[in-house]
């Protein structure tokens, strides 16, 4: 069943959406990666509803909306409800908002990063990031090249506003990712794009540096494989290998004449 046939079903029915949601178990089911269970997932969504009351009101007023959020965080193998996925009432609506956790989650799952770091950096902090060579007389001193961010904090004080926000991966092979690094102007220019922000509910109200860290890993999942992409590009790697190699063109040929010769016998 697809997501329009569900929304229209759902719309019809009235009740508790917690229990609406166990309804269709078979229908996650039949998008969920293979990892996780039909049943936790659904536990997960009716606990987070039975939680959080206002998201239930929102559940209710549009219960196709909402389970069109849910089957896409099923689709994508994300919890819902958490800061993988955050679930968001919006006009009385139910929004799905993949967080920078899930984000990472999708860049695991290709197999081709062995790590992602990202960090905040704030008014009080020491951030140096030239992609290039460094000035030996500014710490660290380095000898070559930069490939990565110096970032120094005192973790036990205030460390003052948020100012920076940077993400990179490091390969399974070694090599580092592009570093990408944005400041609070690029953060409010993502966050005016961002349907809902201004509402109290709004992660970017509730959990702003979460936000900072997940506009940063978007965008770090624009040069890194994701979980889709490097699947499909492993699985064609492996059709390519196995197939069969054509015949030189001066084996077809030599094929072409002896196939002539054969026809020119027979008429005889």
């Amino acid at each position: 069943m697809t997501t329009s046939p569900i929304r229209a079903a759902v719309a019809r029915r009235v009740g508790d959406p917690a229990a609406l949601v166990g309804q269709y178990t078979a229908d996650f089911a039949a998008v969920l990666p293979s990892h996780i269970k039909p049943a936790t997932f659904v536990r997960l969504a009716q606990g987070i509803l039975r939680r959080d009351e206002k998201l239930a009101q929102a559940a209710a007023n549009d219960p196709g909306q909402f389970m069109s959020v849910l089957l896409d965080a099923a689709r994508l193998g994300l919890d819902p409800g958490t800061e993988s996925y955050y679930l968001v009432p919006f006009k009385g609506r139910v929004q799905g908002i993949v967080g920078w956790q899930g984000e990472i989650e999708l860049m695991y799952r290709a197999g081709a990063i062995s790590s992602v770091i990202v960090e905040t950096v704030r008014e009080n902090d020491t951030f140096i990031w030239t992609p290039g060579l460094v000035d030996r007389e500014t710490p660290p001193r380095w000898d070559g090249p930069m490939s990565y961010p110096f970032h120094e904090a005192e973790w036990t004080s205030d460390r003052g506003p948020l100012r920076l926000v940077y993400a990179y991966a490091a390969m399974r092979g070694g090599a580092i990712s592009k570093v990408v690094v944005l400041n609070a102007q690029d953060i409010e220019r993502a966050k005016k794009t961002s349907q809902g922000a201004d509402s109290p509910s709004s992660p970017w109200r509730q959990h702003e540096a979460a936000m900072w860290s997940k506009t940063a890993v978007h965008r770090l999942a624009k040069y890194v494989p994701t979980s889709a992409e490097y699947i499909t590009a492993q699985v064609r790697a492996v059709r390519q290998a196995d197939a069969p190699t054509a015949p030189p063109a001066e084996e077809v040929v030599d094929a072409e004449l002896v196939g002539d010769g054969r026809e020119q016998e027979a008429q005889r």
